[in-house]
């Protein structure tokens, strides 16, 4: 069985890698000439700057990202981070993230009393507890009475180690975070904060048990990668090349059609055609429906608009001299200058290593800053013209830099005051959705309000969708996951039909669980 991949993103790779490993016969398309997509490294006038995601998780012993490269025999080359990110708060407190637990449970009482620790004692039984069955693999939702009965029986095994927190999960099911959480306060608004970057949306939309997982996500094991986040997808390029599949750049593709009961045909840009038994879209439902026009499936179809609730990031990417920065500083920071958590009242500020000579020219560093952004008014501003959206841009940038200032004072705030040799660039949803060619920009997914709030992979026979929309969706090691899913249901496929046999091994074996998943 041949399939066809579109979209070199960390999902569509993960998928390409496992599925060559197999022995199957994989093509990956990529539009853009780097891999990554949204976790991505662009090079710049001597930087290389992480285009958007800048936190690499899920390398402890165990988790998605350490198991998947055990499976392909990928050394990421991670250095550990003992501090996954601080948190600086607008009152001028600033909270320590520590990937430790012990150090981590200290850190939290000092800031939020013995008060917090019956809401955060909640979030780590009930992240420990979906940890254990999120590692066995979960077909959720389930698309088939056999994913269904696989479901059944994996659950049934689950609930018979939590015999004690099987009633509060149904219960966590059906609310938001936000139920176990005191109103208002310090550990409101750092609760707030951190599910905004990890489940995109507030406790008080966040569903309670995604938002219990994502809280947990310091703790899968926090890396940097030298070269930049990039690094992994460039890695999972060579796991695919190295076992026989193709990865090709510059090749975007233009529409996807039937040509034959068990056949597509993917065409591209500059008139090429590949055929495929089953082709893969690593990219958000409207971009998939759009690529299969009046062929895209009913359910698909209905997915033509990207969701009102759905973000977009602004970036900007700093070329700044190492003396701005303080020696001692982290690597990662959350700066929140309001209770307003987006629009640059609250930014993620990534500083290069010291350590990579890769990163920055000698005596220089990078830093990339994110906000999260509200898509409809960046096309609304580019509707009136370029004045206005330059005017939105500046305006923007100027508050980041802002924001920027609580810890790089030396910082100027206005492009026109940036100093010649230093590197200033900044991308919008409008940049987005040129380079990764994201519908609107819209990146991260779905708001993580509702655990039926994800498009099932499969969308018929032979297309599946892999990436942030489907469970259990953003986040490097949930992408992991989800793709991990497709690769099962594909290798199901492929030997349902005959045309292939498959070797008889499970995708990778948890060290944690010991099942396959």
């Amino acid at each position: 069985m041949g399939v066809v991949v579109i979209g070199a993103g960390i999902g569509g790779l993960t998928t390409a890698a496992l599925l060559a490993h197999d022995g199957m016969k994989v093509e990956v398309l990529e539009a853009h000439t780097d891999p990554g997509g949204c976790a991505a490294t662009f090079a710049d006038r001597g930087f290389r700057f992480d285009a958007g995601a800048t936190l690499a998780a899920g390398f402890a012993p165990g988790m998605p990202t350490a198991i998947l490269g055990e499976r392909l025999g990928i050394s990421w080359g991670t250095h550990p981070e003992p501090l996954a990110m601080q948190v600086h708060l607008p009152d001028g407190t600033t909270i320590s993230r520590w990937t430790d637990r012990e150090r981590w449970q200290a850190e939290r009482r000092a800031h939020f009393g013995e008060g917090g620790e019956r809401f955060w004692t909640w979030q780590e039984q009930t992240a420990q507890a979906l940890w254990d069955l999120a590692q066995g693999g979960l077909p959720w939702p389930p698309q088939d009475a056999g994913e269904g009965w696989a479901l059944f029986r994996r659950a049934t095994a689950w609930l018979r180690q939590h015999p004690r927190t099987w009633g509060s999960l149904i219960q966590d099911a059906f609310r938001p975070v936000g139920a176990r959480l005191p109103d208002g306060g310090r550990l409101r608004l750092f609760v707030d904060a951190q599910l905004i970057i990890s489940a995109q949306a507030s406790a008080a939309q966040a569903n309670a048990l995604y938002g219990a997982i994502a809280l947990d996500l310091p703790h899968t094991g926090v890396g940097t990668m030298p070269g930049g986040i990039g690094a992994i997808a460039e890695r999972l390029v060579e796991a695919v090349q190295r076992a026989g599949g193709r990865v090709c750049f510059g090749q975007e593709v233009r529409r996807v059609r039937r040509f034959g009961p068990h056949t597509f045909r993917v065409e591209t840009g500059d008139g090429e055609a590949v055929e495929a038994e089953g082709v893969i879209f690593n990219m958000p439902p409207p971009n998939a429906a759009i690529l299969l026009r009046d062929e895209a499936p009913s359910a698909l179809r209905r997915l033509l608009e990207v969701p009102s609730d759905g973000w977009g990031a602004f970036m900007a990417y700093l070329g700044v001299p190492e003396h701005l920065i303080p020696p001692s500083l982290p690597l990662h920071h959350q700066i929140l200058t309001g209770h307003e958590l987006v629009e640059g009242g609250m930014i993620f500020l990534t500083l290069s290593p010291p350590w990579d000579p890769t990163r920055a020219p000698p005596g220089f560093r990078c830093v990339t800053i994110s906000t999260h952004t509200d898509l409809a008014s960046w096309w609304e501003a580019l509707a009136r013209g370029p004045q206005a959206y330059a005017a939105r841009k500046a305006e923007l940038t100027k508050r980041v830099l802002q924001a920027a200032r609580r810890l790089l004072p030396e910082l100027p705030v206005a492009e026109a005051e940036w100093p010649e040799g230093w590197v200033l660039r900044t991308a919008t949803p409008v940049t987005f959705h040129q380079f990764t060619r994201r519908a609107r920009g819209w990146v991260a997914g779905f708001p993580q309000t509702s655990l039926w709030r994800y498009v099932s992979p499969r969308l018929a026979p032979g297309l599946w969708l892999v990436g942030d929309t489907i469970f259990p969706g953003p986040s490097i090691p949930a992408v992991i996951l989800g793709a991990i899913r497709v690769t099962q249901q594909v290798q199901r496929a492929a030997a349902s039909t005959g045309r292939r046999p498959l070797r008889n091994r499970p995708v990778y074996r948890s060290q944690r669980s010991g099942g396959s998943i």
